[in-house]
């Protein structure tokens, strides 16, 4: 049975979703180790310990196991805080692999992973793919000085992307930046889409949905789901609700569901209350409500509760939501950026816009309100297109290939990188 270690340093598969720094990650991480497991791999994966009464190791599910690592306080901290404590979550990963046996490959997600990896591999012999999850330059692009990770993340990622043995993409626009942006070698990179669970999200029907969330089953009602995070662009769903109220005679309302807790607090999501506050500035605020997080196992009936699912976000590198929306035979509006735009198609399982545009925003909920039967022709092709493209159990199998074709590889790629000065040598340093 070959093993496979996935570290995730920041994105336990065990955390709840919707809060700051778990989401699509998180998700990710989870769908792929379980999917793994069941095809025949022993997965572990190596998370960092963020609660004391942790277990160092927790038996997930059989041939999947999570791994706390001792590395730093055990409590949340941001991820933008994070990369002093990779050094000493490699050297802990360093020995753990030296006393309970090796493993053949390593899948490392996000770029502190990555580092981790590369170490591992450079002592150890270990090859590893890895899954980027989100660009730092591309977020620079877009957050400018509200970035508050090190400045050193570019070099870390442009060595990442020379050492690794391949690299995975989750959208042709995520490929196109890592070439474009960081010189990555276009031959190790293979294009492999997130998903969604089809035993976690189907179609059901909507009045029972509505029922079980406690709303009207005949109001019109836009969701939106996803973490309380300025660059996710919920201002902007906020701004183009208010656009559709002023011409959309008939009661509507909009969910806002997300956040630190189950209740919509400001005090532990101050993000909330900025979102209040716009919807108290356009006037609509006795039509937005909060809900606060929800956890997954809820999560389908405000999908098919839905008429439309909106989700603008200034860029995405993937975007778990739209994915689980058409699956659940609800029409998304969204960004037409990043993954949004591969996974949506515009004008066929829902409608795409610019980012930060309410005013366009408005007119496409306008368009679809109004229109129940092109509603119900979305609701069709974008069921037809989560099962084609987007299910866990395909994607899973796509990266299973991949990890093959690294493990009957018998070239690997230079360590140049590490060995002469590049910038993974800082876990060296600090180790």
């Amino acid at each position: 049975m070959k093993r496979i270690a996935m570290i995730s340093e920041h994105a336990s598969p065990l955390a709840c979703l919707g809060g700051t720094d778990s989401g699509g990650q998180n998700v990710y991480v989870a769908q792929v180790a379980r999917h793994l497991a069941r095809q025949g791999y022993a997965v572990d994966v190596f998370t960092r310990r963020d609660e004391p009464s942790q277990q160092t190791v927790v038996d997930f599910e059989p041939g999947l196991r999570v791994i706390h690592v001792p590395a730093g306080p055990a409590r949340a901290i941001s991820k933008e805080d994070l990369l002093p404590l990779m050094a000493p979550f490699a050297v802990w990963m360093q020995k753990f692999l030296q006393k309970n046996g090796g493993y053949d490959l390593i899948h490392a997600n996000f770029f502190m992973s990555g580092m981790v990896a590369s170490r591992l591999k450079t002592l150890l012999g270990i090859p590893f793919v890895i899954t980027f999850h989100a660009l730092g330059k591309v977020r620079q692009l877009h957050q400018g000085a509200a970035d508050r990770f090190p400045a050193e993340r570019n070099q870390i990622e442009t060595d990442l992307m020379a050492h690794a043995d391949r690299i995975i993409a989750e959208c042709p626009q995520d490929r196109e930046d890592q070439i474009s942006l960081y010189g990555a070698d276009a031959s190790k990179i293979r294009m492999v889409p997130c998903g969604f669970d089809h035993q976690e999200f189907q179609p059901m029907n909507r009045r029972k949905a509505r029922q079980f969330i406690g709303r009207h089953p005949d109001e019109n009602l836009v969701v939106h789901i996803g973490r309380m995070v300025r660059r996710k662009g919920v201002d902007n769903v906020i701004r183009g609700f208010a656009r559709l109220r002023q011409h959309y005679e008939q009661h509507v309302r909009l969910l806002v569901v997300g956040g630190e807790s189950d209740e919509p607090d400001p005090t532990i999501t101050p993000e909330i209350g900025y979102l209040q506050q716009v919807a108290r500035d356009e006037g609509v605020a006795d039509s937005v409500t909060f809900t606060g997080r929800r956890g997954r196992d809820v999560l389908r009936y405000y999908y098919c509760a839905a008429d439309v699912f909106v989700t603008t976000p200034w860029y995405e590198p993937f975007g778990i939501t739209p994915v689980e929306s058409m699956a659940c035979g609800t029409p998304v509006i969204g960004s037409n950026v990043g993954g949004i735009k591969y996974s949506v198609m515009d004008n066929g399982t829902g409608l795409l816009v610019p980012p930060n545009d309410p005013e366009t925003l408005g007119r496409a909920l306008l368009k679809l309100s109004r229109d129940p039967m092109l509603r119900e022709r979305f609701s069709r092709l974008a069921v037809k297109r989560a099962n084609a493209v987007f299910t866990w159990s395909r994607i899973s199998g796509a990266i299973a290939e991949l990890f093959e074709d690294v493990l009957a590889s018998s070239v690997s790629p230079s360590m140049a990188p590490l060995l002469d000065g590049g910038s993974p040598l800082i876990l060296k340093r600090q180790a």
